[in-house]
C-alpha cells in the first residue's frame, strides 16, 4: 500500500537588478540558502552582500522558515546580491501576502 506524502509548496519568483538576474524558489525549511548550488557564504564572501540577500528573510523575521535555492547570471556581485534580494522579497510576497507592506514599506520591491 502506497504512503500518501504531503507536497511542498514551492514558489518562484525573478529578481533583477542592473544586468543581474535571479530566479528563486523558496519551500518550507530550516533556512538553507544556496546560491548556482552553492551555499551562502561560499558564493558571496563578503559579510556585507550576504546580509544584503538575507535582508528581506530578516525583516519579516522568517529567516530559518524556508530554504532558498537561487540560479543568478549577469552583472557583477553587488548587482547579482541585489537580484537574490529582490527575487527573495517577490517570493516572500507570493508565499504569504501579509509581508507585502513591510517589504513594500522598506523599499525591496
Amino acid at each position: 500500500m502506497a504512503k500518501k506524502v504531503a507536497k511542498v509548496q514551492k514558489i518562484w519568483a525573478t529578481g533583477r537588478r542592473k544586468k543581474a538576474v535571479a530566479r528563486a524558489r523558496i519551500c518550507e525549511g530550516t533556512g538553507v540558502i544556496m546560491i548556482n548550488k552553492k551555499p551562502l557564504n561560499e558564493y558571496f564572501k563578503s559579510e556585507l552582500l550576504q546580509n544584503e540577500v538575507k535582508t528581506p528573510l530578516t525583516l519579516v523575521e522568517v529567516a530559518d522558515k524556508y530554504d532558498i535555492a537561487i540560479t543568478v547570471d549577469g552583472g557583477g556581485l553587488t548587482g547579482q546580491a541585489g537580484a537574490c534580494r529582490h527575487a527573495i522579497a517577490r517570493a516572500l510576497v507570493l508565499s504569504n501576502e501579509t509581508f507585502k507592506a513591510t517589504i513594500k514599506s522598506a523599499g525591496l520591491l
